[in-house]
């Protein structure tokens, strides 16, 4: 007599390899055949997991089907089966996926719009954070200043691409109406996702301010985000980036 963790397992199993150990010696065949009940299982599985990949990725559906993201789904569902409890945990991996994918090659912007897409998803469920204290820093001895380091808002992201993802993200959104046209030459996209209230905010940034929050996203020490982001781009303005990403939440907290 199997164990109930036995039974558990095989089921699953089963549900995602109608090749796997079968798990129909288990099930009842009550007016219906247990292969036939297994089936039913595993399509309302595979289908609401697609659901919900489609959900986080609308414009990857967009641009390529729906029919043909169904079958990408799938098979993302059977390599990357959800291992959470929750439900928005399911479609990290799909970006990575694409990537490996033959078909891609023609479409190499593809896996980068679709960490986009996940970017925008985890800063909408992200935790909420407050605004930065700059009383804190007030009380940093300015010796110290450069070993700061600023924490960026739980729901901050930050994406880069050698697309022009943003743009592509635009004009495969239901409500845009404007010139569909994506020139990909237009050059790389260095973006902050970032969600204010209820809204998502995708905000295009320059060379050295990309590079100074993502050291910081690293861990980095003050002065050693302001070195990477001046080596890029000697002309920088600090100050001018502080006061923007403090006074619209990108930067929450100051350790010492």
């Amino acid at each position: 007599m199997p164990s109930l963790r036995e039974v558990q397992n095989g089921f699953l199993n089963h549900l995602m390899d109608a090749n796997a150990v079968s798990a129909e010696a288990w099930v009842m065949a009550d007016g219906l055949t247990p292969a036939g009940r297994m089936q039913i299982y595993r399509n309302n599985l595979y289908t609401s997991l697609s659901d919900a990949l489609a959900a986080v990725y609308p414009v990857i559906q967009r641009l390529v089907g729906i029919e043909f993201f169904r079958q990408t789904a799938r098979s993302y569902t059977a390599q990357h089966p959800s291992l959470s409890g929750n439900l928005h945990d399911f479609g990290q991996a799909f970006a990575l996926f694409l990537e490996q994918q033959p078909y891609t090659h023609a479409l190499p912007y593809l896996p980068d719009v679709a960490r986009l897409e996940w970017a925008w998803h985890e800063s909408y469920h992200a935790a909420e954070s407050g605004p930065l204290d700059l009383s804190t820093l007030v009380a940093v001895p300015v010796k110290a200043y450069e070993s700061i380091r600023f924490v960026l808002a739980p729901s901050a992201r930050l994406i880069h691409s050698p697309y022009p993802v943003l743009r592509i993200w635009q004009v495969n959104q239901d409500d845009y109406s404007g010139d569909p046209g994506v020139n990909l030459d237009q050059g790389a996209s260095r973006l902050l996702v970032l969600r204010q209230g209820n809204q998502v905010l995708l905000q295009e940034l320059d060379q050295g301010t990309f590079l100074w929050l993502q050291a910081l996203a690293e861990g980095l020490p003050l002065q050693a985000s302001l070195n990477r982001a001046a080596a890029a781009q000697p002309d920088f303005d600090f100050q001018t980036a502080l006061h923007r990403h403090v006074h619209q939440g990108t930067l929450t907290e100051i350790r010492t």
